[in-house]
């Protein structure tokens, strides 16, 4: 199984793609002036505390108060209240938190009055992004992630990941951390670090601690609203935490990307610099590698499975609903529970995969084909079970019901990606009547001639959807071929399904767009 990624610049952001074996499995779209990621640290100030929800709203910058539960408090918060209040009076302090003196730890039980009051300073961090109109969610267990560790100040607990199963292993680990983590941090040992060398694990420990005093130094000065410490770009991230063997190719399309890109893996992974490369042809990178074909395919209603049958995807206030149908797949099986069984594996497999490309959470409900027999809705329920164990999102699965329905809960941390599969027709603006009746490859011709003869354009680029492309690459003599037997140049076409079926660019010979006058 390989991995890819693939990283495309927008002027509004990156477009990042992660393919297995060349399916696409998860899409995301990193908006440049983005604020109010997951991870990222602030310092806010307390606005309101409500003692019947036991929550406070704290004023980070967004335009509704971001929501702050008491279970969320962590429970050292009145150690971590204590230290903010230091560092903002610029007392003399270790920012490595060297003979602190701890505060006893809040109870599980209390009540947020007790803890916060109104106007009070503190430092919180973004566990989920605003999602509709709802603010962001905090946490006041703050917590630094490296590469291989998680670093939690104010702690002195070491917890190694559950899906690290050798004892040997989870013994060597605990050890080793407790031999060099500094006093007053605790330590979260991900996945990632299992048969890690010993300098691997303390150079990410050391780079954890080091952001975490980058981020105190700033609060010295720091206003309310301040970012303190910023989560790295959803792309560094993906490859931090994913980056493995399995990894064979990361293409970006600009050279800001790739520098960026390269830093970043000669820290974490030298030995990976090789598979970095940088898109130079005159396609998009989503274009040329067919990324967004499979992007207009995967985010409509309905969604095909290979052999027939379809999944269609509703969303509600409350919870998403999946219903699988069979199609055209009802006769090819000896009998309509084998027809059934078959078609539900193969949507369970396609189901996990759409969770993750569109990061669907909250509650999610799917109609599975009926089946009767006990064993089948077993073996269904496994094959879902089997194909979520790569997502990176907290999960339950239950079984199906008697009903035929199967309830998954994931854990959304931010907003759902949605890409507009549906296009209004460009020629009529969805009312159905067609304003002028000039064919679109006569105003291309029209406008081709005009740029040859009259404003004597060197080399020129036509972008065109794949149909009209193929209309001018058709037969022996095709109308390119024509084109150059009339002007004497070669005019290069350029295809880009991202295009309406009657949109077109023409580039000049610096690859910029040149305006029209249609």
């Amino acid at each position: 199984m390989s991995n890819e990624l693939y990283i495309s610049a927008t002027p509004k952001g990156d477009r990042i793609a992660l393919c297995q074996d060349k399916r696409l499995i998860e899409y995301h779209f990193d908006e440049t002036e983005h604020q109010f990621s997951v991870g990222d640290i602030y310092f806010g100030t307390v606005k309101k505390v409500v003692s019947g929800l036991n929550a406070a709203f704290i004023d980070i910058g967004y335009e509704k108060d971001a929501f702050l539960h008491y279970h969320d408090l962590s429970p050292n918060i009145q150690s971590l209240n204590k230290f903010t209040k230091d560092v903002i009076a610029k007392r003399p302090v270790s920012l490595k938190l060297k003979n602190f003196q701890s505060e006893p730890q809040i109870d599980k039980l209390g009540k947020i009055v007790d803890v916060l009051s109104k106007n009070q300073p503190i430092l919180v961090q973004v566990v989920k992004e605003p999602i509709s109109s709802k603010g962001p969610r905090l946490s006041c267990d703050i917590s630094i992630a490296g590469r291989y560790i998680v670093l939690v100040p104010f702690s002195n607990s070491i917890n190694i990941s559950k899906k690290i199963t050798s004892k040997q292993e989870r013994q060597r680990l605990h050890k080793l951390m407790s031999s060099v983590k500094p006093e007053n941090f605790g330590v979260i040992v991900r996945t990632v670090a299992e048969n890690m060398e010993v300098v691997d694990l303390q150079r990410d420990l050391e780079n954890c601690i080091e952001k975490w005093e980058n981020g105190l130094k700033l609060l010295k000065n720091a206003k309310p609203r301040d970012r303190i410490v910023s989560e790295m770009d959803r792309a560094a991230s993906i490859l931090r935490d994913m980056l493995n063997d399995d990894f064979d190719s990361i293409v970006v399309d600009t050279k800001e990307t790739f520098d960026s890109m390269r830093t970043l893996l000669q820290n974490i992974a030298p030995q990976k610099e090789k598979i970095l490369k940088l898109h130079s042809g005159k396609t998009k990178v989503f274009e040329h590698y067919g990324i967004e074909k499979q992007l207009k395919s995967l985010f409509g209603r309905s969604v095909s499975l290979p052999s027939g049958g379809y999944l269609i995807i509703e969303h509600t206030e409350a919870l998403h609903v999946i219903d699988v149908n069979s199609g055209n797949k009802s006769t090819s099986e000896v009998d309509q529970e084998a027809t059934a069984l078959s078609v539900n594996k193969e949507a369970a497999v396609e189901i996990a995969r759409q969770l993750r490309l569109r990061d669907m959470g909250g509650i999610v409900v799917v109609d599975f084909i009926d089946m009767k027999k006990v064993e089948n809705k077993r073996d269904v329920h496994e094959a879902l079970k089997d194909e979520m164990k790569t997502d990176r999102s907290k999960y339950t699965v239950l079984p199906i019901s008697k009903f035929g329905l199967s309830q998954i809960t994931r854990q959304r941390v931010r907003p759902e990606m949605n890409v507009v599969t549906r296009e209004t027709c460009p020629t009529c603006s969805g009312t159905g009547t067609i304003q002028a009746s000039i064919a679109v490859t006569d105003l291309i011709e029209n406008n081709l001639e005009y740029l040859l003869t009259k404003q004597n354009e060197k080399k020129i680029s036509i972008i065109l959807h794949p149909f009209i492309y193929a209309y001018y690459k058709e037969g022996l003599i095709s109308k390119q071929m024509k084109w150059f037997f009339k002007y004497k140049k070669w005019i290069n076409l350029i295809k880009d399904s991202s295009l309406g079926m009657v949109d077109y660019h023409f580039l000049d010979s610096n690859g910029d767009d040149i305006e029209l006058n249609n």
